[in-house]
């Protein structure tokens, strides 16, 4: 047997054509010039990209009557090194071994496709209080709501006083204070809810209040002031209702118990958010302030806030509250031309926008509001006073008071309490100077502050 020859191997096993060229492996050609039909086996022709026609190299190997042709054979072209173009880092950063402040960095490095993978990841659960409800997602007009609520941050006392409407808000709040100080208080005085915190009338606190749409709690040191006993705190925004809770907790030395849930009381029963033996003794105040319109989207919504006041508030006990006041709203957009396609009216302070100019039903009369530093463009609904005082007299809830804020400032501005309280809350200083502008005024006289008693 002869002795295994790769190169002949090699040969035999590539495809000819024809396949009488490989006699000359048996006995060489006496003609040399008889070229080969083979494809190119060498390694220089399959490295080497060249598409000109060569016979291989391997024929050069073979042949034995031209020791030249091993020289005219094509080199194999040198090895080009790695060398990227665009390179990021240096070629040799890879040898240079990390600093210990490199190391500390990467440890805990997330680079731009960790951070996306991070926005995916459910975050983790917060602590939750098992005697409330989970959160509740909320879509639509009401997540619109829930989202602007939550994302509002509350400001410390400094920086409210920054405010470009720090007039019109301390105005808002002393038209608030006298509301509760006229219908609240002697609902609260009249309470069977009593509660001894030491000796001496201050250290007494009677009444029960629920302040339904409570926000970020701004209203928790007006309570306070009105020795209460006890307040039930509500509110959709989930977030809002954590920073009021916050904010009791953070009060020197609290006079009141409270308890925070979070709850669309316009869609649920308020028995889902506390328990029975919390609901157990009756309200004598309900609150809302600045929101009770955004229940008027449907006849449901309205009808399930109206049963959530009354089905809790004591015989003889107030609801009171404050809301735009829709007949100034609806005299704006009626002023506006017949064929104007944009619905806004308003000033620097605020703007609102309406998407319809006339509106069949009662509820759900849609439009946008915008207050300066403090609401961003949220969906808002129309209240229809009659039709309210008349669904209200269904639950039980009788007029007492109503009044635009305007009126509220004529009325009471020489009041020999609430007269001193505006220049306290800094609605006007020492000289009587209001710190408003005309365009805030404009913007306070779009409310109304209201009363029922329960009867």
């Amino acid at each position: 047997m002869p002795a295994f020859d790769p190169v002949r191997d090699a040969v035999l096993n590539s495809p000819v054509t024809p396949s009488q060229n490989i006699a000359f492996l048996k006995s060489p050609p006496q003609s040399p010039s008889i070229p080969l039909t083979r494809r190119p086996t060498g390694l220089a022709a399959l490295l080497n990209a060249d598409p000109s026609p060569r016979t291989s190299s391997i024929t050069h190997l073979l042949r034995n009557d031209d020791d030249n042709r091993l020289a005219a054979a094509p080199a194999i072209r040198k090895s080009l090194m790695y060398n990227p173009r665009n390179r990021i880092s240096p070629a040799d950063s890879v040898l240079k071994p990390m600093s210990q402040a490199e190391m500390k960095m990467y440890k805990s490095y997330e680079g731009k496709g960790a951070a996306l993978l991070a926005k995916r990841k459910r975050s983790p659960e917060p602590d939750v209080d098992p005697e409330q409800p989970p959160a509740k997602k909320h879509a639509g007009d009401v997540g619109v709501v829930v989202q602007h609520y939550n994302a509002r941050p509350d400001v410390g006392v400094a920086q409210r006083e920054t405010s470009p409407i720090i007039g019109l808000k301390s105005f808002n709040n002393w038209v608030k204070s006298v509301l509760i100080s006229r219908f609240a208080h002697p609902a609260l005085a009249a309470s069977k809810v009593t509660v001894s915190r030491g000796t001496g009338r201050a250290a007494s606190s009677r009444g029960k209040v629920l302040d339904m749409g409570c926000g970020k709690g701004g209203d928790l040191t007006k309570w306070a002031k009105a020795r209460v006993a006890e307040v039930l705190a509500v509110d959709i925004a989930s977030v809002s209702v954590d920073q009021a809770r916050a904010r009791w907790q953070q009060m020197r030395a609290p006079t009141f118990d409270a308890s925070f849930a979070a709850l669309d009381c316009y869609t649920e029963p308020l028995s889902k958010a506390f328990s029975p033996a919390k609901l157990g003794t009756p309200f004598d105040v309900v609150s809302m302030q600045f929101c009770m319109h955004y229940a008027f989207e449907s006849i449901q919504k309205a009808r399930c806030m109206l049963e959530n006041v009354s089905r809790w508030l004591r015989p003889g006990g107030t609801f009171l509250g404050t809301i735009p006041n829709a007949e100034q709203l609806l005299q704006n957009l009626d002023s506006l031309p017949p064929d104007a396609t944009d619905l806004t009216f308003g000033n620097d302070v605020y703007k609102i926008r309406f998407e319809k100019r006339r509106h069949k039903s009662m509820f759900g009369h849609k439009y946008w509001f915008y207050l300066q530093d403090a609401v961003d463009d949220v969906p808002e609904y129309i209240v229809v006073w009659d039709n309210f005082v008349q669904m209200a007299a269904e639950y039980g809830l009788h007029l007492k008071f109503r009044e635009e804020f305007h009126d509220v400032f004529s009325e009471h501005r020489e009041h020999p309490e609430f007269g001193p309280l505006m220049v306290r809350m800094k609605v006007v200083d020492a000289n009587g100077e209001s710190a408003m502008d005309e365009d805030q005024w404009e913007a306070a006289n779009i409310y109304i502050a209201f009363a029922f008693e329960k009867r």
